[in-house]
């Protein structure tokens, strides 16, 4: 079996220590006589599985006892609409701020369910995020709505927005536990998993309790935030497979050293890969310096032209997953947790051959 570097930005890869764990228990769990696919999500084991890896989560990044973690369905998209049907009113001003793709689709949904103020606009091709200075808030609205890291246009905010006391709203996706970080200064962070956590089909909810029990009448049960912290995120059957795979990802992160032992990682493997970037001469990133993503780094050569020879010899290297977004295309690396320092530099080796053939 030959295992490639995979790149793609989600469904990401997984560690592959935990593919082996997940291959091995495939058939029986411990000495349950089954897969976890087939349990019950009310039995005892799984009821297991799940607290572990709440408690995991929790400790991982230290989340204070006043929230809620919620493993729910529906993905980051799902929470796009839960947000305002759980925070707003017909009549309340919602702000977000426009870093790029996913911004931009989150602004669409909450204006099905709420005034939306769009505060600050990165504009242009959304290469930067704008100076929190500019920002133009909305006096007492709902929440304050910002996409930490944009997975399709590699910008990153290198700081968490002080917005006082209204809540403070996190896309994590793309960046959560890939550092520490202050989970006291939100009022929520949602992520879907398959990109830091595990596989497709979870998106984690991470909830201050005050924020609960202000759901619309008529928002679904599963969205409600406050209904599903109730039944300990089984008022319907989860995904329990991923929950599973989540939690096996958790303790793979503590097997490593936690949090802090990612950041020194994850940052390692973003400078290796912008340095060869910048000092190339050839290739190009079009993120401000820095805003630039820890996990997503887009990159472009001086013609189109040789995007698809780009891409023919890196698979045929083994590093696959390489190009960018259809929406803005050139190259896209995303080198998350799971991506080891070897896959960054294999990638960057073969940068640099590719450039001495077509430079």
């Amino acid at each position: 079996m030959t295992r490639v570097f995979n790149f793609s930005a989600g469904p990401a890869a997984l560690p592959a220590e935990v593919l082996e764990q997940l291959r091995d228990e495939m058939l029986e769990w411990r000495t349950s006589g089954m897969s976890v696919m087939e349990m019950s999500h009310r039995g005892k084991d799984f009821v297991g599985i799940a607290e572990r890896a709440e408690a995991d989560l929790r400790e991982l990044l230290a989340v204070p006892s006043n929230y809620k973690v919620l493993f729910l369905q529906g993905g980051a998209t799902g929470q796009f609409a839960a947000i305002p049907l759980n925070l707003t009113t017909g009549d309340s001003v919602a702000d977000y701020v426009n870093t790029g793709a996913w911004s931009k689709k989150a602004i669409s949904e909450a204006r099905r369910y709420c005034k939306v103020n769009v505060a600050a606009d990165a504009g242009g091709n959304y290469s930067t995020v704008p100076s929190r200075d500019g920002w133009k808030l909305t006096p007492g609205a709902a929440y304050v709505h910002y996409t930490p890291n944009e997975t399709i246009g590699g910008v990153e905010f290198p700081f968490v927005p002080d917005v006082g006391d209204v809540p403070l709203v996190a896309d994590m996706s793309s960046t959560i536990l890939s550092r520490p970080i202050d989970v006291s200064r939100f009022g929520v962070i949602y992520a879907g998993a398959q990109k830091n956590i595990g596989p497709a089909g979870l998106v984690v909810v991470i909830v201050r309790e005050d924020l609960l029990g202000r759901a619309r009448p008529d928002t679904p049960t599963v969205f409600d935030w406050k209904a599903m912290a109730a039944d300990g995120s089984m008022l319907n059957t989860p995904a329990t497979y991923s929950w599973y795979v989540a939690g096996a990802v958790f303790q793979w992160i503590k097997r490593q050293g936690g949090l802090a032992a990612m950041e020194r990682l994850n940052r390692a493997k973003a400078e290796k890969l912008y340095a060869a970037i910048d000092g190339s001469g050839f290739y190009r990133n079009p993120v401000t310096k820095e805003c630039r993503s820890w996990m997503n780094v887009p990159f472009t050569m001086p013609s189109e032209a040789l995007d698809k020879p780009f891409l023919e010899g890196a698979k045929a290297a083994g590093l696959v997953a390489l190009a960018g977004h259809r929406s803005v295309g050139g190259m896209r690396a995303s080198i998350y947790n799971a991506m080891p320092m070897a896959g960054v530099e294999a990638l960057v080796g073969y940068m640099a051959e590719f450039q001495r053939k077509h430079g």
